[in-house]
């Protein structure tokens, strides 16, 4: 098939899904535009702040894409091009959009809550320590995981001759290893990363405090982040991966304590400008390409490949429906939505375009993703990347940027080694966003915790940002350190996705107590509950246990009885009917 098939029918397929599924979604959710939002109610330019759409756009979708729709369809690719590029698109549309929509809509109508405190709303206080332990848990994997991916993709290196670049080229560093030449890729990224954050609080300066004009702002930042680039081509920074976890850990640290405005806003927007280039590039280097005649050499579906894919990968249910993770669905999305973005929101008309839209556009850059690793990589290139032997460290963002470099080379004729650069850009930033964007989440999640369970007893201490900031940052520090990526990814999907079913029942309950249509929600909840479990189950046989890995065994149980538990909740809930009344006024009548 041509590989220009796959932006043919996933754009137009997505648009109609966002104006007509989207619209009816709103109706469902009860979307009144005359409601002020808790960004206008609350307003403290701490975490509450009335943001300009396009700002907050791009700190959502930054936020909620980081490398996730990059990872996951990379990670997936071994079981073929067919099944990962079905399930974006149908858990894209009916699953993930529906989620990340929901999950904020009702978050603006609780005050800017969190899904844990609305899980508190529907379940009670069990409820609501059970999704803030489950949701813990899920963020610690998260964060570690791609704190794994982002010291990794930071130092990437790859032979010149695989890069189809000579040594005689001066627009690429390079070092012998081993006798053989390779290129710093990864260093180019790592110099552009720290420009981009040192100058971020010039631009939440600028638009806050200036109150820069909106197209002015999108120059300025775009200005900052081609010339970080510029500069990292001259000056690529080359440390130690270890070194760069540290200065990770540092940063996420410092950057989830401190208002959104200094410094998580402003480099997020900044970043955005990367993704939005990379997204719109690799839908037309697709096109391009395909019209060049460029096509995949295997078959849509073939029971070779998904043979392949469960032998590399496990099972393909359900492990196909949780190593994607991101790019179909994604629970993390919710506590984005709940956590910061409904902090942020001005307008409840913002909510569907910034939510339902920017998780539709993560799922074309999703199936991009699986078109530029599936066709511009050979599979003996990629497992040796994505899924090496014991004691190789995986490299999915590397394999990632190669399949991008030849994909860009055979449409527009860009030098591999250039294009390849260009795909590590467009991940790096956003790992870093992930990162201090989970973290923060963590934050919340754990003051919320203690206040919960220690009442007015809670010391000052334990509810201070840096403490809980620094309790998040050990956590993943630790998980990140004595695990690998290949063994961390996994058991994030299917966290993740477990997360996900859980927002959904908790916002099913949300609907049902306000007599409102739920089957829209309930349906995904149910499916991806199954699902988890199920891959939760086989990692822990068929991996963990054998590996005996202490630390993701006890995780891997751990989240099958708290999911378990919500689930079981929930269901007598619903089949009791039971449902506890709305708090906010004027919820009855919506």
């Amino acid at each position: 098939m041509n590989i220009a098939w796959v932006v043919v029918i996933s754009v137009p397929v997505l648009a109609a899904a966002y104006v007509l599924y989207g619209r009816r979604v709103a109706h469902w959710l009860g979307e009144d535009q005359s409601c002020p939002t808790p960004a206008v109610l609350f307003r403290d330019d701490r975490d509450f702040v009335p943001t300009r759409p396009s700002v907050l756009f791009g700190h959502h979708f930054a936020t909620i894409a980081g490398a996730g729709p990059i990872l996951g369809p990379t990670m997936a690719a071994c079981y073929g091009y067919g099944p990962v590029w079905l399930w974006i698109l149908i858990g894209g549309i009916l699953f993930g959009a529906v989620h990340d929509y929901a999950a904020l809509a009702v978050s603006l109508r609780e005050n800017g809550r969190s899904m844990a405190d609305v899980a508190r709303g529907v379940l009670g206080r069990p409820g609501f320590v059970l999704f803030s332990l489950f949701t813990i848990l899920m963020l610690v994997l998260v964060t570690a995981a791609f704190l794994n991916a982002a010291a990794a993709s930071l130092t990437s290196e790859y032979p010149l001759d695989k890069l189809g670049v000579t040594a005689e080229d001066t627009y690429l560093k390079t070092r012998v290893v081993a006798g053989q030449v390779v290129g710093r890729i990864g260093g180019i990224a790592s110099t552009s990363v720290i420009i981009i954050t040192a100058l971020a609080p010039l631009v939440g300066y600028l638009i806050y405090k200036r109150n820069l004009a909106t197209w002015a702002a999108y120059l300025v930042t775009g200005v900052i982040a081609v010339g970080s680039i510029v500069v990292g081509f001259q000056l690529p920074l080359s440390m130690d991966p270890f070194v760069w976890m540290v200065i990770l850990a540092v940063y996420v640290w410092v950057a989830s304590s401190i208002p959104v405005w200094v410094l998580l806003q402003p480099r997020d927007f900044t970043n955005a400008q990367i993704l939005y280039a990379g997204i719109a590039l690799l839908v037309v280097g697709i096109a391009v390409a395909g019209a060049r005649g460029a096509s995949f050499d295997e078959p849509a579906f073939s029971a070779a490949h998904l043979a392949r894919g469960s032998e590399t990968a496990g099972a393909v249910w359900p492990m196909l429906f949780v190593l994607v993770a991101c790019g179909a669905i994604s629970g993390f999305h919710s506590l984005v939505a709940g956590g910061t973005t409904s902090k942020q929101c001005w307008l409840i008309k913002h909510s569907r375009p910034i939510a339902f839209g920017g998780m539709l556009l993560e799922s074309l850059f999703a199936a991009c993703v699986m078109v530029a690793v599936v066709w511009g990589l050979r599979f003996v290139d990629y497992q040796a990347l994505v899924w090496p032997g014991a004691g190789v460290k995986a490299n999915p963002v590397l394999a990632f940027a190669i399949g991008t470099g030849r994909l860009l080379h055979h449409a527009f004729a860009l030098p591999v080694g250039i294009a390849s650069i260009f795909g590590i850009l467009m991940v790096e930033g956003f790992v870093v966003t992930t990162l201090d964007s989970a973290v923060r989440l963590n934050r919340y999640l754990f003051d919320e915790l203690w206040t919960t369970l220690l009442g007015e007893r809670t010391p000052r201490w334990l509810r201070h940002p840096l403490f809980n900031s620094a309790l998040a940052v050990v956590l993943m520090f630790l998980m990140c350190y004595f695990n690998a990526f290949q063994k961390i990814w996994p058991a994030f999907g299917a966290a993740n996705q477990l997360l996900a079913a859980m927002a959904l029942l908790v916002i099913s309950l949300w609907l049902l107590a306000r007599r409102r249509q739920a089957l829209f929600t309930l349906i995904p909840a149910a499916a991806m509950t199954v699902t988890t479990i199920g891959a939760l189950v086989w990692l822990l046989f068929k991996t963990y246990l054998p590996d005996g890995n202490i630390a993701l065994i006890v995780t891997d149980v751990l989240l099958i009885l708290l999911g378990l538990a919500m689930a079981a909740m929930a269901l007598r809930i619903i089949i009791t009917r039971r449902y506890r009344p709305p708090t906010e006024p004027g919820a009855e009548g919506a």
